[in-house]
């Protein structure tokens, strides 16, 4: 039996498109995306620079297990066409869309990219980070074309709305529930403290419990304690593998409910098990020099 594996997310960091250390160091880091930043992490003055250093980056650059994507400025800015047709030529995974209110704006990208001939394959990822953007994020989701995530903003979104970020939580929900609704793989903001290792904990875990498929980070110390917490436990891997088990059970053929341990399993149930023993292995066959990650 089959299923649809969304895209391994569980860390995405960002590196300033600026920052030639940052650069350099990125590809050899084991998150599962990076979201190379030509918007807030880089100053007017340097954008121009900034993409040239890009180009020269993903020119240079091997091939890694991590996606690659690159976070333009909106096209409404005096730098976002530049940006675009420069994120184009990298061949990214995904272009993210910063401070994307509704369809519309991601229609507007997709026309664009269609104007260059951009393969199929390159995504659009939707960032959601104004009370606008989280009010259409259902018809956001919706969208389909080249969506292929949404991805919360909490900084920007705490900003235009004035709520503090313990009070945003009804909102992260129902952006979580739109991605979920259309099997789009849904990222958490980011925790702006990379040296409260202890709180970017709980935090991950608090993302977890409320559906996010995994986080988006501002500093390398951020990516294993990620990985970590969006990987499925131990315990979850050997209960998932029960359940595949026993449905694989000759006796079981066909069934759509069967008794395990005193408890009824549904078929619902197996999807959710294949699902996380399918994540598992891919989590598992993601090795590097260093060893597991």
């Amino acid at each position: 039996m089959m299923t649809t594996q969304k895209p391994l997310l569980r860390s995405v960091l960002y590196v300033p498109a600026d920052n030639a250390k940052a650069l350099a160091k990125s590809a050899g880091l084991p998150c599962d995306a990076v979201i190379y930043d030509l918007e807030d992490a880089v100053a007017p003055d340097a954008k121009t620079a900034a993409r040239e250093a890009l180009r020269a980056h993903f020119e240079t650059s091997g091939s890694t297990h991590a996606l690659k994507a690159i976070r333009i400025n909106g096209l409404d800015t005096p730098w976002g066409t530049e940006d675009l047709l420069a994120a184009r030529a990298c061949l990214p995974d995904a272009i993210a869309m910063p401070k994307v209110d509704g369809a519309r704006d991601l229609q507007l990208v997709e026309d664009a990219l269609a104007e260059t001939d951009a393969p199929e394959s390159l995504q659009v990822w939707a960032m959601i980070e104004t009370a606008a953007g989280v009010l259409n994020s259902a018809h956001t989701a919706s969208h389909g074309g080249r969506l292929g995530a949404l991805i919360v903003g909490t900084n920007d979104l705490t900003k235009d709305t004035g709520a503090d970020v313990s009070q945003i939580h009804p909102w992260l929900m129902q952006i979580v529930l739109a991605g979920k609704a259309h099997g789009l793989p849904v990222l958490d903001g980011v925790f702006n403290d990379h040296r409260d290792l202890d709180g970017f904990d709980r935090a991950c875990r608090q993302s977890v419990v409320m559906g996010f498929d995994g986080k988006t980070l501002i500093h390398p110390a951020q990516i294993d304690p990620a990985n970590r917490a969006f990987a499925p436990s131990a315990d979850a891997i050997a209960a998932a593998q029960k359940i595949v088990q026993a449905f694989a059970l000759p006796d079981n053929a066909g069934k759509g409910v069967i008794s395990l341990d005193g408890k009824m399993v549904e078929r619902l149930h197996l999807d959710q098990a294949l699902s996380l023993v399918e994540k598992a292995n891919t989590i598992a066959s993601r090795t590097t020099d260093k060893g597991q990650i």
